[in-house]
């Protein structure tokens, strides 16, 4: 019977050549020239994705120099949105080679992924709208107001476990938290410092940064958990940056518009 061996032969192939394209499809790309990156894309002056699709932002400019780095300019990335929810998933499912994206380095998230750097320090703060004169702080926040935040982030978890009286609302994007702040449906948004910053700057006159920071984000680049060798040529492509002077003016040239000093960048962690 000629259709059984046909079908054995046919199932044999097969399987021997689903190995090879899984592997070919590695990387979260396909294309190993090519690198698939995430970063934010709703954050001026970090990650910022313009009219004509193309990106901006601190976070942006230190993606393409690490990838430089690595061997890959600038046409050879292919960028993907890294919503905060989203990112040890994206990570750990091989969907990007690394993420760089207002990323703060916690325990919990190390469990999960590995992380390069620091590369930025910056704090947790509000954002109001201009002409708002009873928030001062995080502590104004409980007598009655309603904050937007992030859903997955680092800022959103801190206002549960330390300010567990204020009226929290979650949204999946920064930039539906400012509708509601412009709009009214929020009283403030809390983020960290330089995410506030950039959105003052692109709307002036319009919203303002209310009280100091309470908290110090550590930003990193999240990367698969295990993955030594890629974290230690980040981290070598990172302090290659800040000792370059390329680190100081991609900051400048971002976040400076913004109001903010440029600060030392930080020791890279090489623990």
């Amino acid at each position: 019977m000629p259709s059984v061996p046909f079908k054995l032969v046919g199932t044999l192939a097969l399987a021997i050549a689903l190995p090879f394209a899984a592997t070919a499809c590695g990387g979260g790309g396909g294309d190993s020239s090519k690198i698939v990156i995430g970063t934010k894309y709703d954050q001026p002056g970090l990650g910022l994705k313009k009219p004509d699709g193309s990106l901006s932002g601190f976070d942006v400019d230190v993606a393409k120099y690490v990838a430089n780095e690595l061997g890959y300019s600038e046409d050879k990335i292919e960028w993907k949105e890294a919503p905060s929810p989203q990112r040890e998933t994206l990570i750990q499912n091989g969907q990007v080679e690394y993420i760089v994206g207002t990323y703060s380095i916690t325990d919990a998230r190390k469990e999960k992924v590995d992380f390069a750097g620091p590369y930025l320090l910056t704090g947790q703060s509000l954002l109001v709208r201009a002409d708002n004169t009873d928030i001062t702080g995080a502590a104004s926040l409980e007598n009655n107001k309603k904050l937007c935040s992030v859903s997955g982030s680092t800022p959103a978890q801190r206002i549960k476990d330390e300010y567990p009286k204020v009226q929290l609302q979650q949204y999946d994007t920064y930039t539906l938290c400012l509708d509601a702040l412009k709009s009214g449906a929020v009283d403030a948004l809390t983020t960290d410092e330089v995410i506030l910053a950039g959105y003052a700057a692109q709307s002036p006159g319009t919203f303002k940064i209310a009280g100091e920071p309470f908290s110090e984000e550590r930003y990193g680049i999240g990367l698969k958990k295990g993955d030594t060798e890629l974290r230690n040529k980040i981290n070598a492509a990172l302090e290659k940056m800040e000792s370059s002077g390329a680190w100081k003016e991609a900051f400048e040239r971002n976040l400076g518009p913004a109001g903010i000093a440029t600060p030392t960048p930080p020791a890279v962690d090489r623990n």
